[in-house]
């Protein structure tokens, strides 16, 4: 017999002078003279026990009660009087009169309160398990399961089968660093912690599978930040002989369902942008289109300026000259412009040029600024108008190689478009805005290693017509790649992939990878595709990522039950700890002093 009859969050009004039996937590106790309350809680939320000393055994259980105990309680589920409702409840029209109490296992004292809204991140993660026990992160991680659900649903009816790959394999460090794992049996040599499915994935593909899916794990070993973790979890898909604008049909019908499903959000069109255009309007290319913020081009107006500062940037290859305009942002105190400069050095800038526009009819005179008197009228007229600026507005300026404008304006961007005033004065509109950016370069230029690297990946295939450019002029090859972005997240991308074996020479021409490199890598990949591979393409979307934007959480560490630190650790466990030496012997592996390496 099962030792409860109903989940405590959703005993309601239907259930009215019906006996119900419980399991819980004890969220709080409170004795009101006479009368002991009692919150329990569960998975789906909470409901108030009445425990009246007329029922004996049962009040002198409830004496002893103490938060997290956890208790079983039998009961007759009866209308809370009339002005006692709690509005915030499922069950807060009703409450359960205890006729029995088991207290199936006391709680040592918690070491914070589980409505304490002001906990420390490590103190959470060192108490993992009792913070999950919390009522938000019990939301999210619900959410993750039915996210999870609906995703295989979508993928079920539309063909698609659920295949696992390797999670030992071999190592193929072209992007972030690999995990690795020593081999016992194999002297000297190691597996890795897959950085994806992708190479498997393709194989599937060449084996004739069709369409595969996997949410899986995946393991980068890199720097960290708020929406990144060692291990992450991926909703990985491919399909055959299909192109790229049906592969985005497709899954935009999938993200789209899913949020209708789960939130019942209506994420409406998705934009299709090219990445130049992205990275031109913007300074990225993920960009946050609920801000009305956009970067205007003057790197062929500040060629002949005198202002250094300006003209240098315009006048050398690669460099960058843009505006962005602050509608209204003559009220930002200096202070604030202060802490705006500072910030965009974090990104390499050298400094930020700004200019308050007081009265644009009087021109040069109608202006406040460090760098008025270095830039002649025209040049002043020249950003005047094409900045479109009008009394009152703010312009901050942005002059150095282009990687370095793009990061910087980009983020000061985000920044001030995300901040209260940009809330508050209409350049924020708090709404989903997806979009797809498209037509990636497929190589960029590596000036430390003097060579091209892969933007996605070295397996994504040109745009048709580009092969020859592959060897002749890298730079100007375009990708059939795609990412989704959702409110300046990336939360999905992938591409066409190369299907024929002498394309994928190609890439690796382009990327000074030699045949004989080539084959100890990808070897497998390689001899895969000369039987018969089939035209196909994929993405991958991150399963964290799209949690954390459906909760509105700050960070993934929210939607993941044990997450590691910013430093990559597992505040739980311990976790990454030191091992015996025997272990070590097995392994072949003798460790070194800081010194010795």
């Amino acid at each position: 017999m099962s030792m409860r009859s109903h989940y405590c969050g959703l005993v309601t009004q239907e259930l009215l002078d019906q006996t119900v039996q419980l399991c819980g937590w004890v969220n709080r106790r409170r004795d009101h003279g006479g009368v002991i309350f009692v919150d329990l809680r569960d998975r789906e939320g909470h409901v108030q026990i009445v425990c009246n000393p007329t029922q004996e055994a049962v009040f002198a259980s409830a004496e002893n009660l103490r938060n997290e105990f956890c208790i079983q309680v039998t009961g007759v589920v009866r209308r809370r009087p009339e002005g006692s409702e709690n509005e915030q409840l499922k069950s807060g029209q009703v409450e359960v009169h205890a006729q029995g109490l088991v207290v199936l296992n006391p709680s040592v004292t918690p070491p914070f309160l589980l409505d304490d809204e002001n906990l420390s991140e490590t103190t959470r993660l060192t108490h993992r398990v009792l913070d999950l026990r919390r009522p938000y992160m019990q939301k999210n991680l619900m959410l993750r399961y039915k996210v999870a659900h609906h995703v295989r649903q979508f993928l079920h009816e539309n063909g698609f089968i659920d295949i696992e790959t390797p999670m030992l394999t071999k190592s193929t460090p072209e992007g972030a660093r690999d995990y690795l794992v020593p081999s016992r049996v194999h002297d000297g040599q190691f597996f890795a912690l897959p950085q994806s499915p992708q190479l498997f994935k393709q194989l599937l593909m060449v084996a004739g599978f069709d369409r595969y899916y996997q949410i899986t794990k995946c393991f980068r070993d890199e720097d960290l930040r708020a929406d990144r973790q060692p291990e992450f979890t991926q909703i990985d898909i491919e399909t055959s002989f299909m192109g790229e604008v049906e592969i985005r049909d497709m899954f935009q019908g999938m993200i789209s369902h899913l949020f209708k499903a789960v939130l019942g959000a209506d994420l409406g069109d998705f934009p299709v942008m090219s990445y130049g255009e992205a990275m031109h309007r913007f300074g990225s290319d993920k960009p946050d289109l609920r801000i009305s913020l956009e970067l205007t081009e003057l790197t062929e107006d500040m060629k002949t300026v005198d202002f250094k500062v300006f003209s240098t940037p315009a006048t050398t290859p690669g460099g960058r000259v843009v505006a962005l305009r602050i509608p209204q942002g003559g009220s930002i105190s200096r202070g604030d412009i202060d802490g705006y400069t500072e910030f965009v050095k974090i990104y390499g800038a050298r400094g930020l040029a700004w200019i308050k526009v007081n009265d644009v009819a009087q021109g040069r005179e109608g202006l406040q600024s460090p760098i008025v008197k270095n830039l002649n009228d025209a040049a002043i007229q020249t950003i005047l108008t094409k900045t479109a600026a009008q009394n009152g507005d703010l312009i901050f300026f942005g002059a150095d190689k282009a990687k370095v404008v793009n990061d910087a304006m980009g983020a000061l961007r985000l920044k001030i478009g995300l901040s209260e005033f940009a809330k508050t004065h209409g350049l924020f509109q708090a709404r989903w805005a997806p979009l797809w950016v498209v037509d990636f370069p497929m190589f960029e230029y590596d000036e430390e290693s003097a060579r091209y690297t892969a933007v996605h990946h070295p397996f994504t295939a040109p745009k048709d017509g580009h092969e020859d450019w592959m060897v002749t002029a890298p730079e100007k090859c375009i990708a059939k790649g795609y990412d989704m972005v959702l409110n300046g997240w990336e939360i999905g991308g992938g591409s066409v992939r190369i299907h024929r074996a002498d394309v994928q020479q190609k890439v690796f021409d382009a990327l000074k990878i030699t045949p004989e490199e080539a084959q100890v890598k990808f070897g497998f990949l390689l001899d895969a595709l000369q039987y018969g591979a089939p035209p196909h393409g994929g993405l991958a979307f991150g399963l964290d990522r799209i949690v954390t934007l459906m909760t509105g959480a700050e960070s993934i560490r929210d939607v993941i039950a044990f997450p590691k630190t910013q430093r990559a650790q597992c505040l739980l466990t311990q976790a990454p700890s030191s091992v015996d030496e025997k272990q070590l012997r097995e392994l072949h592996i003798r460790l070194r002093t800081p010194a010795q390496a």
